[in-house]
């Protein structure tokens, strides 16, 4: 399957956002993503729809919107208008998984959702027919720069299998947290395909030369 590279603009420099965003497409970065954070289902507080917005103007990469949010399908709507074009939900903060993912894919954008290190991939099992992508946190999420757990890898491999099981083998499977330079190798390998990246990425001296390198085991 084709890798793409989805940068992490929670390890860029917001004083600069825009430059940052554009030096990401410079370097051959597939997709933005973007953590949306409120304080209650992680601790911590991002951003939201008017910076989101306000990017959507330097760049035509699509915009893959991470909500970490409790009562994700209250703002739907909004982030749709702000210029998502794919948003994932965790499957732990929504109670009626399929209406918010019915919602998101009738507002007209793609649908993913996003698991926890420690949730068990069957419990994405009967939605697998109406989403476009799985993320799979290889960290504890909320925080940037953090380690990559090991035993996600595992857990990768776990998703990929009940997907080609369930008949989507060719479903992409991101992965957050942790992928770098060492860790993308074991990523890549146990089937994902759509690589976040933020602290590598944004702190290395040269981003399209790592980018490439994701990208170069598929």
């Amino acid at each position: 399957m084709e890798i793409k590279v989805s940068p992490s603009i929670l390890s860029a420099d917001f004083s600069m956002l825009g430059d940052e965003i554009k030096k990401m497409e410079a370097a051959g970065a597939d997709l933005i993503h973007i953590d949306v954070m409120d304080g209650h289902f992680v601790p911590n507080i991002s951003l939201g729809m008017p910076v989101i917005k306000k990017a959507r103007k330097v760049t035509k990469l699509p915009f893959d919107v991470h909500l970490m949010i409790e009562n994700p399908e209250k703002y739907i709507d909004a982030f749709v208008a702000a210029g998502s074009d794919i948003i994932t939900v965790h499957q732990e903060a929504c109670v009626h998984l399929h209406r918010v993912v019915q919602m998101i894919k009738k507002a007209g954008v793609k649908a993913g959702v996003a698991l926890n290190p420690m949730t068990n991939v069957e419990t994405l099992k009967y939605i697998l027919p109406d989403i476009d992508m799985v993320l799979i946190m290889s960290v504890n999420p909320g925080f940037g720069a953090q380690s990559y757990i090991p035993v996600i890898t595992r857990k990768i491999a776990e998703m990929r299998a009940l997907c080609i099981r369930e008949g989507y083998p060719d479903m992409d499977i991101e992965v957050d947290g942790g992928v770098d330079a060492k860790t993308y190798v074991d990523v890549v390998g146990a089937g994902a395909n759509v690589l976040v990246a933020g602290n590598a990425l944004f702190t290395a001296e040269d981003p399209k030369a790592l980018i490439t390198l994701m990208k170069s085991k598929q």
